[in-house]
């Protein structure tokens, strides 16, 4: 019997505030490294609450997700630990909350920045993944799905 491959599913919050975009910086097995907030969905989770709950963790900011930008799968080998794993990403974005001053950022979360296309563009070589760019121009050209078009039966979620 053939063990099942499955991809890990991830959240993103494409966050956008007078022409800038909020990433966070954090330290990564392939060192310090640029993303979108961002997290895995855990069990129970539909991926709007996933995406509320990870930007919150990791940038101490409320975050309503009011549209899908787009789902995204990428394989991202790691030279530095031989993983190789793919990602199947739902990238919201949403209206930002107040900050929780007095909430640590997540473990490993250094810092959040406010960054320009041009800015956000010119690091992609510290960025996680190349989805961190794509995300931001899906959504700068846009690209906004209903949420509705994601459903969760949330009766069958434990």
């Amino acid at each position: 019997m053939s063990t099942r491959w499955k991809p890990n599913v991830t959240v993103a919050a494409i966050i956008e505030r007078e022409g800038r975009f909020m990433l966070v910086e954090e330290h990564t097995s392939e060192g310090l490294r640029l993303n979108n907030p961002a997290g895995h969905l855990d069990c129970g989770e539909t991926p709007e609450q996933a995406c509320a709950r990870e930007a919150l963790e990791e940038t101490a900011h409320a975050f309503i997700p009011t549209a899908l930008v787009g789902v995204y799968l990428s394989r991202v080998p790691r030279a530095a630990t031989g993983d190789d794993i793919t990602y199947l990403r739902f990238a919201f974005s949403g209206e930002l909350g107040a900050l929780d001053t007095q909430r640590p950022l997540d473990e490993g979360i250094v810092r959040t920045l406010w960054m320009t296309p041009e800015e956000v563009r010119a690091s992609a070589a510290r960025h996680r993944s190349p989805l961190v760019l794509r995300c931001i121009e899906d959504h700068l050209a846009g690209q906004r799905f209903p949420l509705s078009l994601i459903h969760a039966d949330v009766e069958s979620m434990p």
